[in-house]
Order: structure tokens, then C-alpha cells, then sequence
């Protein structure tokens, strides 16, 4: 090289690709420091409470369109969301998500077993809290909150479980 270019540009080119030890330990700690930052800051995000989506109330039925120890399908939040309605024998209305939380296979109402039960794995939840009473789905069914307003049976919201209830 001549005079000029090593003064201009005083870096050896075959010393270029060289990392000390030093050198790649710094990295190294800080590469390490920055995932590690990042996996706790997921983590407390995942542990803040968010608000749940707002649904808006829908009307599902009529108090006559349904007898004590029937079901009626329905569709909410969404029309691709199918849901049960079921008026147990004691008059009470109830109504939960109609996919399985094992593999989203259609539950049944089984009204002499008192019970939604999914024929894919024998799966079964209890009529009253939506609860897994057999098999292996892994949780509760989602519950649709309901109200009797007049004559019509309006859902207004979805709790799934471990949360508290989703309402419009």
C-alpha cells in the first residue's frame, strides 16, 4: 500500500474480520440481556387484565320457542359462533358455545344425561356451569350470559373460563 491510503484509511484489511474475545463475550452479554428483557416484558404483558371484546346484545328467541329440557341452536356473538340454548327441566335458561375445547368438534344437548356431550372423544360438560364432567376437552365451555327481557331471551356476552363475564 502507499503512504497515502494507510493514512487516509489506517485499518489492516486482514485484521478486519478479527473479533476478540472481549469482543464477543460484550455481544454476547448484551444479545442475552436484550432476550432476556424481552421474554419478561411478554410475560408481564401477558398478566395484564384487558378489557374483553364488547358484544352487541342480540336476540335469540322467544320464551315459546323453547320447552323445559330442549336445546335450540343459535348463532352469537358472530354467525360463525354456534352456540346452544338450552331451557333446563326446572325452567331455567342457559346457553354455551357449541364447540368442544378439546378439538371444536359440535356438542350435543343430552337432556336425559343432563348434559352437552361431544360424540368425537366422549367429551362431556355439565349443563350447569359448563364445566368438563368427562373425557378430554382441557376446559370449561364458554358460557353466553343471557337475559329474559318481556318475552324474548337476548344473550349479551360470553364468559369463558377462568374469566369474568364479557357483556355489551
Amino acid at each position: 500500500m502507499d503512504q497515502d491510503t494507510v493514512q487516509n484509511f489506517p485499518v489492516d484489511w486482514e485484521d478486519d474480520n478479527y473479533v476478540t474475545r472481549r469482543e464477543f463475550m460484550k455481544f454476547g452479554t448484551l444479545a442475552s440481556g436484550a432476550f432476556a428483557a424481552g421474554s419478561l416484558g411478554l410475560a408481564a404483558w401477558s398478566k395484564v387484565k384487558k378489557d374483553g371484546p364488547e358484544f352487541e346484545p342480540q336476540q335469540i328467541a322467544l320464551v315459546h320457542d323453547i320447552q323445559p329440557g330442549a336445546a335450540l341452536p343459535f348463532n352469537f356473538p358472530r354467525s360463525k359462533d354456534l352456540c346452544l340454548l338450552i331451557q333446563k327441566p326446572d325452567g331455567e335458561y342457559v346457553a354455551y358455545g357449541r364447540r368442544c375445547t378439546h378439538l371444536s368438534c359440535p356438542v350435543v344437548y343430552e337432556a336425559e344425561e343432563h348434559r352437552l356431550f361431544c360424540p368425537c372423544h366422549n367429551g362431556a360438560f355439565s349443563v350447569e356451569d359448563g364445566s368438563v364432567i368427562q373425557g378430554p376437552p382441557p376446559h370449561a365451555i364458554p358460557q353466553i350470559m343471557l337475559e329474559v327481557r318481556g318475552d324474548a331471551i337476548w344473550a349479551t356476552g360470553v364468559k369463558k373460563h377462568g374469566d369474568e363475564s364479557h357483556e355489551a
